[in-house]
């Protein structure tokens, strides 16, 4: 391990043992919290060193009885052996969520019916199986592991999420344990993949082989993970708490919608490190990450990380779900009491001021062919909406090593990077990739077109996605081919209102619901427009609008896309983007 490295391990370490300090009640910042308003006073809002911690709510009183992470034992012990019929329902539906595993949805069981029906009904008696990847490589090794378990125990199923982790399904309960024995084999794990835990971490694709970048983040990243993940102290948090770290000048982490979130920048005297951003989230009430305007040095991001963490643990709002995410706190504080409080009682020294990030440059997605900073290459490939397969990956590995690679990276826009190929191994890489039909240089809505799990699998889903999107991206790029789009337009399909593909922030955004047609219900979609996080183009974030009414039926989506991308295309100014477009155009060019 590297001495930077070391020195954040050490220093977050020699963090813990500290007790917080009460924070003294603050007024809410005027205009911090748009929609997203924290609960109200004068009761109980669970907040532990506010309120005590007498769980308010069942979640809350499993997570105190008896640790999350126990349940891995059971699993191994009991629950493998027993059968799916043996599981305990408060390990099924809550602490079984701490090792990464969700029961998936029942075949068979349309949109209409997910709200009308309890999680026994829509579940199946097989698992999703998330493994964390928190910017690591996968060696050959490793991709051969993975593909050959998802052939084993997946019924050949894999795909990439919006954060970079891996996705097996059809698992079932009597495979967990060997499943697990592999993963550790090769230094994979699943801990702390879902429930109210640090989730996986964001970290840049092209941490370390960037020509441009203003600071590698691997080591932090790795050193985080290595010293807190599995910690009992933090098993227990209000609801998820998202990081991400880049130090790319592509800002290619969604950093304004994590909740903490480490961007490179060079300070004029402290040289690099990182520009701190807290309690960024979307969901259903949307909420960009504020700047605290601290600067952190390479060998205080443990002890910022560790601090920020148990300010949401102690802090957070529990006695409602839908009010617990870190967002909710900052809309009360706000960003200058927030760092007060980070600095005064729970660091116990101050963080410089310092700069905030560049405007983004390049693109973000890493497709295609790009020379790294030791003069060799990495290939990026589209992999159709996430998906790959057990024979994909055992694919990639032969690759990798047939072009002499030992590194492949996934991306947040569900990419695959093979890194390190030397020059004349290129096009060598670039054909392997389009063979296993992981294309370097898609069609533009291919390129950019994100989906969610969606009905197949997803018990909160009400319409379909992934072969909806892959159908509609396919003819947009076949119909708008007569275009001039100068940069692609982002297309987010989310299949519940939860936005777990973002689609506040798409150009064009797509949240499922069922409509009303003719007089029949049908699956379908209310539409956002013009939403971005920063890009080239466009250097500030912007959540997208939507207008009154504006529902489109799933299978009038193409129609609908071109439609209002030709509009786009006819009344746009000079250099006008898609985003300007929109907030300028009157309600009919939108329909």
């Amino acid at each position: 391990m590297s001495t930077t490295s070391t020195t954040t391990a050490s220093t977050a370490a020699r963090a813990r043992p500290s007790r917080a300090r009460p924070a003294e009640r603050a007024t809410p910042e005027a205009g911090a919290s748009g929609d997203v308003r924290p609960p109200h006073r004068g009761r109980s809002n669970g907040q532990w060193l506010v309120d005590g911690r007498d769980p308010l709510n069942e979640n809350e009183a499993f997570k105190q009885d008896g640790s999350p992470l126990g349940a891995r034992e059971r699993i191994i012990a009991d629950y493998a052996t027993g059968g799916f019929e043996s599981i305990d329902p408060t390990d099924l539906h809550g602490r079984f969520r701490w090792w990464g595993l969700y029961t998936q949805r029942r075949p068979g069981i349309d949109g209409g019916r997910t709200a009308r029906l309890d999680v026994t009904e829509l579940e199946d008696h097989y698992f999703m199986q998330r493994i964390r990847m928190d910017g690591q490589t996968l060696s050959a090794g490793q991709m051969r592991m993975i593909g050959t378990a998802s052939n084993e125990f997946a019924r050949g199923t894999l795909d990439i999420t919006d954060r970079q982790n891996l996705q097996l399904h059809w698992v079932e309960i009597e495979n967990i344990p060997e499943l697990w024995r592999r993963l550790d084999e090769v230094g994979l794990t699943t801990v702390e993949a879902c429930g109210d835990t640090p989730r996986g971490f964001l970290v840049s694709p092209v941490a370390g082989i960037e020509p441009e970048e203003v600071i590698d983040p691997s080591e932090a990243a790795r050193a985080i993970h290595d010293t807190y993940l599995g910690n009992p102290e933090i098993a227990n948090l209000p609801r998820k708490f998202k990081t991400a770290f880049t130090g790319s000048p592509t800002l290619d982490v969604l950093h304004e919608i994590n909740d903490i979130s480490y961007v490179g920048v060079d300070h004029p005297e402290l040289g690099p490190g990182y520009d701190l951003w807290i309690a960024g989230a979307l969901s259903t009430a949307p909420f960009l990450g504020r700047r605290l305007g601290a600067f952190v040095r390479p060998d205080q991001v443990g002890d910022v990380w560790w601090g920020v963490v148990r300010i949401f643990r102690d802090y957070g709002y529990r006695r409602l779900r839908n009010k617990a995410r870190l967002k909710f706190l900052m809309a009360e504080w706000g960003p200058a009491r927030f760092r007060q409080v980070l600095e005064e009682n729970y660091l116990d020294y101050r963080l410089a001021d310092g700069p905030a990030p560049r405007p983004p440059r390049g693109g973000a997605d890493h497709l295609g062919v790009h020379v790294q900073r030791d003069g060799a290459y990495w290939v990026g490939g589209k992999a159709p909406l996430g998906r790959l397969s057990g024979d994909v990956m055992l694919g990639l590995a032969d690759l990798a090593e047939s072009v002499g690679s030992d590194r492949l990276r996934t991306t947040p826009l569900q990419n695959v990077l093979l890194l390190d190929v030397p020059g004349d191994r290129v096009e060598d890489a670039v054909t392997g990739l389009r063979d296993l039909g992981i294309d370097p240089n898609p069609g533009p809505f291919a390129r950019s077109m994100l989906a969610c799990t969606g009905l197949e699998y997803c018990k909160f889903a009400i319409v379909e996605t992934k072969s909806l999107a892959a159908r509609v991206s396919a003819d947009l790029d076949a119909r708008l081919a007569d275009t001039d789009l100068e940069r692609p337009l982002s297309v987010a399909i989310n299949g519940c209102p939860n936005s777990c593909v973002r689609i506040q922030t798409a150009d064009i955004g797509l949240k499922g619901q069922i409509i009303t047609v003719d007089g029949q219900r049908v699956p379908g979609f209310q539409v956002h427009l013009g939403g971005s996080l920063a890009r080239e183009d466009n250097p500030e974030a912007e959540f997208g609008r939507t207008v009154r009414g504006l529902k489109v039926a799933s299978t009038g989506l193409t129609d609908y896309i071109e439609r209002v991308v030709r509009r786009y295309l006819a009344d746009r100014a000079d250099e006008e983007t898609f985003a300007q477009w929109t907030r300028r155009a009157d309600e009919e060019a939108l329909r």
